[in-house]
């Protein structure tokens, strides 16, 4: 297939998604258990909804959609596209785990885990839907999980605020997690954490070639090389940080700015200043992973120590986090305000 065409097929799958009737006016939180999912709707349009299908070791957010009905995550594994890349199977939505946490891996657990390695993982299971709210423009949702281990202990109660915000030309969502031993617990430095998502086609970089990736384990996933025809979306950092460079680097926020046909999109993901770690480094890679993670440090800086984040039973630590997606290609200027005003809204 020629790449022209193979654009032509992924441009035509990528757009807009709608689950929802056009009488539903505002933003509509829709809990169902029975089907394992909450969807999040906007004016009868998708804005998100969170999940745990049976098929995933851990709840997320999916679709996630810039206004106009832009889909900027992948597909893969949940419904995959023509022309996307179809590596690293855990990698499904926007998502919130760790692969280090008292030596169990959170972050890589998945079906395509050989049998023999499955008690060495650990599973986030949902445990109830707490409250939902709906209004105008904004809605709200708070659920509660368990962080169980390969051996079938709960180490972590985790309970997750989500606010879902429209703006004239933004979504926006904040998620407000507060996790509470429930053994003692050690989040050991590492690389695979803890705020991630994995973007569309689109928003992974021109100049990406693949290879092969190892996990803290050194668990080898290999990216595939793909056609990159349509792929442009490019890292840029609070520190200024630009493409390939913001990986492994620390800011306040990062977004990836790319296009699709004529539309311009920005996702962009914002610390926050209570948060442990803070400001966190960027594990953004140019195949589309883009995530924050607070407790990494020696392991993207040598030169740093090792930071092991230790919850004795009963304690806590809250982690919040803004994700914006803009409808145009967002500044340095309008990022750095929204940072602002984010630390100003949670103190």
């Amino acid at each position: 297939m020629s790449k022209i065409a193979l654009s032509v097929i992924v441009a035509a799958c990528l757009p807009v998604v709608s689950w929802a009737g056009a009488n539903d006016k505002g933003m509509q939180v829709t809990s169902n258990v029975a089907k394992r999912r909450v969807d999040v709707t906007y004016n009868g349009q998708v804005f998100t909804a969170y999940i745990w299908p049976t098929t995933l070791k851990k709840p997320t957010l999916y679709p996630l959609m810039a206004p106009g009905g832009i889909t900027v995550s992948r597909g893969y594994p949940l419904d995959p596209l023509p022309g996307e890349r179809v590596d690293h199977p855990h990698h499904a939505g926007l998502w919130f785990n760790y692969g280090n946490v008292n030596g169990f891996d959170f972050w890589n657990n998945s079906d395509a885990i050989m049998p023999e390695d499955r008690d060495k993982m650990g599973t986030i299971g949902q445990e109830r839907i707490i409250s939902t709210k709906s209004g105008p423009t904004r809605g709200e949702l708070v659920v509660e999980t368990v962080w169980t281990t390969g051996k079938g202990q709960d180490l972590l109660k985790e309970t997750t605020h989500f606010v879902f915000e429209h703006r004239n030309d933004a979504n926006v969502i904040d998620r407000e997690t507060t996790l509470t031993a429930l053994d003692r617990t050690v989040f050991q430095d590492d690389k695979e954490g803890m705020l991630g998502m994995r973007v569309a086609h689109f928003l992974e970089s021109a100049d990406e070639k693949g290879g092969i990736f190892l996990d803290a384990s050194g668990r080898p996933t290999k990216v595939d090389d793909v056609d990159t025809t349509g792929a442009t979306g490019v890292y840029l950092t609070s520190e200024r940080m630009q493409g390939g460079a913001a990986w492994g680097t620390r800011g306040r926020w990062c977004m990836l700015s790319g296009k699709t046909g004529d539309q311009a999109v920005t996702v962009a993901i914002f610390d926050h200043p209570a948060n442990p770690g803070y400001p966190t480094y960027w594990h953004a890679r140019g195949y589309g992973l883009f995530a924050a993670n607070p407790l990494g440090e020696s392991i993207f800086d040598p030169k740093a120590s090792a930071h092991n984040l230790t919850l004795e039973k009963g304690a806590q630590a809250t982690f919040r986090y803004r994700v914006v997606i803009y409808s145009h290609t967002a500044s340095a200027e309008e990022a750095d305000k929204e940072s602002n005003d984010f630390a100003a809204e949670y103190k």
